[in-house]
């Protein structure tokens, strides 16, 4: 079998929903900036972003997204998605004439190949390019065996995980978030994670923020449900270990991306002295990141983005680092049919959970012939040949090649 053709699609269509999209949104590292503080969720929804949200009218929102189609001289099509103009640049230009004729089955001789020749573009985007390819060629696998991505990888270890309920979008006043927070519980999950606005140029008073709204979340769902904190890299050492003395009497879960992710040092600086778990990863790339973080005892929970940080093949490989280092695998939530494969086929005790990124993942599905969602707090993986994913065309207004 070899690879005739790389094709690469942005699709459109309305996503109709009755639920408030990105009414709130993270602290970020730039927010130390006032102008940049004082925008709004319209960033949620802008720039890198994918899927991205274009219009809101009665009720529907305009998704887009980038899909790749990795053609066949054997009639079988490899898909994976969504990602974003930037990432399918570089395949265009960068990846495309090193695919061509290859066997797309030889997924690790292919990643080698893309790896070496991108050496300028080890991280970010390049990476974001070598993810998507990646992941095409193992749904290509999985079709040609006629076998679920879970099945390849060695599992199942289970078929159903648990997912946490990530309240990305989410407003964060504390009445509001109890009262979210109630509903996953009745949706039956056990465990949900919010992001906080405030950080070290908020001072004492944003401190104060932070623990009025994770103390809400605590009295609203009950001692029994796990609480995750995210500070999306844009608090310090010492402002992390701060809060978590304040916020240890609410019992977290972890603490996630409390410091830059280049701040490895910091970040076991932080693990050594926090009575609170720390995680981290979803912004680092490859197993040479990874074997960094665990090398320095950096975190409790590691999270890489399957999309991001080198695909399928990669995250194999980081996921037995993980294993070997006793630090929890449970990767960022962008692709929920892929996530839920490769976690089946971790032992339980490595990949406890699985992310449900409970507005994002409405939309990174909102393409797909048969989405995964949640039932009863519950993840079960597809059975569908390879990555279980098929674009449905009736959710399709326009497509434009790039």
């Amino acid at each position: 079998m070899k690879i005739t053709d790389i094709r690469l699609e942005r699709l459109s269509g309305q996503l109709s929903s009755d639920l408030p999209l990105f009414e709130g949104r993270v602290l970020r590292p730039i927010d130390v900036y006032p102008e940049h503080r004082a925008e709004g969720s319209e960033v949620m929804s802008a720039g890198r972003f994918s899927p991205s949200i274009e219009t809101k009218d009665s009720g529907k929102w305009q998704i887009t997204g980038t899909f790749v189609f990795v053609d066949t001289d054997d009639g079988i099509t490899g898909l994976a998605g969504p990602g974003h103009a930037g990432e399918a640049n570089f395949i265009k230009t960068q990846l495309r004439h090193l695919l061509i004729g290859e066997d797309p089955l030889a997924t690790e001789r292919v990643w080698d190949k893309m790896y070496r020749h991108l050496i300028h573009g080890r991280k970010g985007e390049p990476m974001f390019a070598v993810s998507l390819v990646d992941c095409a060629l193992w749904d290509i696998r999985g079709k040609a065996s006629s076998m679920p991505l879970y099945r390849m990888l060695g599992g199942p270890t289970r078929k159903s995980i648990p997912a946490y309920a990530s309240a990305l979008g989410f407003p964060i006043g504390p009445d509001q978030a109890a009262e979210q927070a109630k509903r996953f519980v009745s949706d039956g999950y056990t465990a949900t994670k919010w992001f906080v606005r405030d950080g070290p140029m908020d001072g004492e008073i944003g401190k104060d923020r932070n623990v009025e709204l994770i103390a809400a979340i605590r009295e609203a769902v009950g001692p029994d449900v796990e609480i995750m904190v995210d500070a999306w890299n844009s608090w310090d050492v010492r402002y992390t270990l701060d809060m978590a003395k304040r916020l240890e009497e609410y019992r977290p879960r972890w603490l996630e991306e409390v410091v830059k992710p280049d701040d490895i040092s910091g970040y076991a600086r932080v693990r050594q002295a926090s009575p609170i778990r720390i995680s981290g990863g979803e912004h680092e790339y490859t197993r040479w990141g990874a074997r960094e973080y665990f090398e320095k005892g950096a975190v409790d929970v590691y999270q890489a983005d399957t999309l991001w940080a080198g695909g399928i093949s990669e995250m194999i490989k980081i996921a037995a680092l993980a294993s070997a280092y006793e630090v929890e695998l449970i990767p960022h939530g962008a692709s929920v049919p892929i996530n839920a494969a490769i976690t089946a086929a971790q032992s339980p005790p490595t990949s406890p959970y699985i992310e449900y990124l409970v507005q994002w993942n409405e939309m990174s599905q909102f393409f797909f012939k048969n989405p995964i969602k949640p039932v009863d707090g519950m993840v079960t993986v597809a059975e569908l040949p390879g990555l279980g994913i098929e674009i449905d065309e009736d959710k399709v207004d326009s497509r434009e090649s790039l």
